[in-house]
């Protein structure tokens, strides 16, 4: 998780289906987003869980992909010393995404003390050498060889390390990341060709910056997906606008458009019962944490995010669970996948006075998800659109009057639905 502050509004030149026409005086800027590709794929939401092989209950909500970051899934923990492995964990987070039928990303990175090119050196997991590239790169070979070896044909994406442009979690240069990569890249395509490769992904608006430089040094050709993190805390999750199109951008440049863009993880810190961390002032209530998280899943598909890997299921400060209860956020995660899977996300619309407004479809039916991210507001319902109900984040229905000129939004997403 990681805390970056990106700008409320960025829309660049190049990308025509991203455009911002100002608005007079202090109100927000009209902004259009429309860069949603067909139907939301089933495989769209994704998930972090903790502590799947040591007590967490498996989510209850639908999802399906499982990135086992922050999973002990890692070198580090694989491989302690030298030759000496380590499968157990691993081998069961395997087989219980197997048992339901979940796709794994396993990330490829950290180097174990041991193996590290500076093994005295703080990382953010409070153990030296973590950060740092191998000092051999050898001891890399054998360890990307082993994983994917004893997987092949049970893992079929694999990424490349976590956060390169965040010292703590990668201390070296793009030129040693990139050679991480090629090397990682050639070895799972020749154990196994069908397996996708994800890039480095990095964070954050330095983390544009960083996937800039890893891309023209040549970065583009150990990768099939291209991954980043699209971390806006303490902001709104509006923001996450205008980071894709920075990193679109960059895309567009370097010639990799056109390979899909994966959020392979982001979260909000969220209150509990319990005092929030320190530093996590301004964590979200529960219903400010629903809120949020239907914003983010609508929001990044109409940008062009083909997945979205909330982190995470099960943290302290993080998760959508309490002693494995679902919490309101956990519940308008499905909610909104259930909404958007298989619908086609024509685009999104923030109003001059900060109303936003995305319409899908399925067939030839359409529908509205609306909300205000400041509070109560009057929204204008058109007699074309027909709406007769509209549908909260907890599923419920309320009918919605023939003949009313408005519809009462706020923070919370509402589908708005008409007549079938």
């Amino acid at each position: 998780m990681r805390v970056r502050r990106v700008a409320a509004v960025l829309v660049w030149p190049a990308l025509a289906a991203l455009v911002a026409r100002a608005a007079p005086g202090p109100e927000p800027a009209e902004l259009t987003v429309e860069r949603g590709r067909g139907p939301v794929p089933a495989s769209y939401v994704g998930l972090h869980i903790h502590h799947a092989a040591s007590g967490t209950a498996w989510p209850s909500v639908p999802f399906a992909s499982w990135r086992l970051w922050d999973a002990y899934a890692v070198w580090p923990w694989l491989e302690d010393s030298r030759g000496h492995w380590q499968w157990q964990t691993l081998d069961r987070l395997i087989q219980l995404a197997e048992q339901h039928q979940i796709e794994v990303v396993l990330p490829l990175g950290l180097s174990p003390t041991w193996a590290s090119a500076r093994p005295a050196e703080p990382s953010a997991y409070g153990r030296p050498g973590f950060a740092a590239e191998p000092a051999d790169l050898d001891d890399w070979r054998h360890y990307v060889e082993s994983v994917a070896s004893r997987y092949t044909g049970r893992v079929h994406v694999y990424e490349i390390w976590n956060e390169p442009n965040l010292a703590r979690f990668y201390s070296g240069d793009v030129a040693h990341m990139l050679q991480l990569c090629r090397t990682a890249y050639a070895i799972i395509k020749r154990v196994d060709p069908a397996a996708r490769v994800v890039s480095p992904s990095a964070t954050g608006s330095d983390g544009v910056r960083w996937l800039d430089r890893f891309l023209a040094a040549g970065g583009a050709d150990c990768f099939d997906v291209v991954g980043f993190h699209l971390y806006v805390w303490p902001e709104a999750p509006e923001a996450i606008v205008p980071l894709v199109a920075k990193v679109q951008e960059v895309l567009l440049r370097r010639g990799v458009a056109d390979r899909p863009l994966w959020n392979t993880e982001t979260g909000w810190y969220i209150a509990h019962a319990r005092p929030a961390s320190p530093g996590h002032a301004g964590a979200l209530s529960e219903s400010e944490a629903a809120a949020t998280v239907a914003r983010a899943l609508v929001l990044a598909r109409a940008a062009g995010v083909e997945r979205f890997y909330w982190y995470s299921w099960d943290s302290e400060d993080m998760g959508l669970v309490d002693h494995d209860l679902a919490r309101p956020a956990a519940v308008a995660l499905a909610e909104v996948e259930h909404w958007l899977i298989g619908a086609v996300l024509d685009g999104c619309r923030r109003s001059s006075d900060g109303t936003w407004t995305c319409r899908l479809h399925r067939g030839d039916r359409a529908q509205w998800i609306a909300w205000h991210p400041a509070g109560p507001r009057a929204l204008n319902n058109p007699a074309r659109w027909s709406i007769t109900q509209r549908r909260d984040l907890r599923g419920a229905v309320v009918p919605v009057h023939r003949g009313a000129q408005t519809i009462e939004i706020g923070p919370a997403p509402q589908l708005l639905e008409p007549t079938r």
